[in-house]
């Protein structure tokens, strides 16, 4: 309440009693002398918690607004824009949420109002990450962690999540592991066991599992978060957590159960009209009809996933549901559909290896079995050793794997053995430890 400096206060007292016509002697009285008043509005000395409440008394203000100049009300009013901002983000344009929000932040770092500060800063790192600029999300999430420093585990544990969102994102899945089980470790042994921020890390570390290969991890953390889900009452944690806990189900063969759950995200996503979340959830329906090799559903929940994302001008995230829906194209037998959807993503670098890194891979291998499959050998292998390059750097073991394979059966096809051995040697190194490949330990689960 004191951080304003001497100087800020007095004159805020010179001007306050002025405004209510009073002498220094009638400010001051009983408790206090004219002279410490004339004293204390030449910035001279620093008023005391007691005199602070004995002027504010006198001056008809609050003691928080005499010590730094806002109203109580001004801290209830940004609070209420802030949710104006959100609602923003979850129904229009990521770049029309982030004006709101910059203005929001300036507005918090006049009033010197940390809390909000700090939720205006996650607000931008949402929005970058909608739009897919990575390294400013990055920065957002860790300029609200720095604020909120002092604050306790809980309180930065959305600003952890962002950030592990956008080193996933941009293929950086090791890391993305590591802020998360540390996180998680850290408030599993201090004993702050707030069920909302651990259902926040358990939901947002199954995606870097899954694509680590870590399978038996994911798995856990989605047998954590259902459990923590009764304790929660925020719906877009929960929803997150259907959303999360489908696609371990999908990896297990579950499709039922995975369809099941996103049908109860999508309601949840739809109460809250949160956009981006509900087409994340086509996004993920058609997922799991492409496994089902239910094409043509695969295809509607697709297509209706990338408009939805297309609308919102969602770019990192459209592109990737574009490199899935070219998959499905392909299997339905529309090869060169699917390659006029996925060169410009690569030739103009709406995906490369440091934004999108997994779906870039996916994309050149996309292209390496399109062109396999009308007999351009060297054009497949090219494809395929981009793609190499690109998951090698992420660690996405899976993909890997059946990567190395595309591209040992080729070489073996083509008579070049040893080449071929060496590809599927590298694809078994990176199967070598399912569950484990490049994890340490696995976080302790809650008490």
């Amino acid at each position: 309440m004191l951080g304003q400096s001497p100087e800020e206060i007095g004159r805020r007292v010179l001007r306050l009693r002025t405004e209510r016509r009073l002498t220094q002697r009638q400010l001051a009285e009983p408790a206090y002398s004219a002279a410490y008043v004339s004293t204390l509005e030449a910035g001279k000395v620093r008023p005391s918690e007691a005199a602070l409440r004995h002027l504010a008394g006198r001056l008809g203000v609050t003691v928080e607004e005499l010590a730094t100049g806002r109203s109580p009300h001004e801290a209830t009013r940004l609070r209420a824009r802030l949710t104006d901002a959100r609602r923003e983000l979850a129904t229009g344009a990521a770049e029309d949420a982030a004006a709101g929000f910059r203005d929001l932040l300036h507005e918090a770092e006049r009033l010197e109002l940390t809390a909000e500060r700090a939720a205006a800063l996650l607000g931008l790192g949402d929005c970058a990450l909608e739009s897919g600029d990575l390294t400013i999300a990055r920065d957002h999430f860790e300029a609200a962690e720095r604020l909120l420093a002092h604050e306790p585990l809980p309180r930065r544990v959305p600003a952890v999540r962002g950030r592990a969102t956008a080193h996933l994102l941009a293929g950086e899945l090791r890391y993305a592991c590591y802020l998360l089980e540390s996180t998680l470790d850290e408030l599993n042994a201090s004993g702050l066991h707030d069920p909302d921020a651990l259902l926040l890390l358990y939901t947002a570390s199954i995606a870097p599992y899954m694509d680590m290969g870590a399978h038996a991890r994911a798995a856990h953390a989605a047998e954590l978060a259902l459990a923590l889900a009764p304790r929660v009452s925020d719906p877009a944690l929960v929803a997150g957590m259907h959303r999360g806990v489908a696609r371990t189900l999908i990896a297990e063969g579950r499709t039922a159960e995975a369809d099941a759950s996103l049908a109860k995200a999508q309601e949840l996503y739809r109460q809250l009209s949160i956009r981006t979340e509900l087409a994340h959830c086509h996004w993920m329906r058609g997922y799991v009809h492409a496994q089902d090799g239910d094409l043509e559903r695969a295809e509607h929940e697709l297509r209706t996933a990338r408009d939805m994302l297309a609308s919102k001008r969602a770019a990192l995230f459209t592109v990737q549901v574009e490199v899935e829906l070219a998959d499905v194209l392909r299997r339905r037998g529309r090869a060169a559909e699917a390659e006029a959807l996925l060169r410009p993503l690569l030739e103009v670098a709406e995906l490369s290896a440091e934004r999108g890194a997994v779906h870039a891979g996916g994309a050149h291998r996309l292209l390496g079995l399109i062109a396999e499959e009308r007999g351009d050998t060297e054009c497949a292998e090219e494809h395929y050793c981009a793609a190499l390059s690109l998951l090698e750097r992420t660690g996405a073991a899976g993909d890997l794997a059946d990567l190395c394979r595309l591209l040992g059966d080729l070489l073996r096809r083509e008579g070049r053995v040893e080449a071929a051995l060496d590809a599927y040697r590298t694809g078994l190194g990176h199967r070598a430890a399912p569950g484990t490949t490049t994890l340490g330990p696995a976080p302790a689960d809650p008490f």
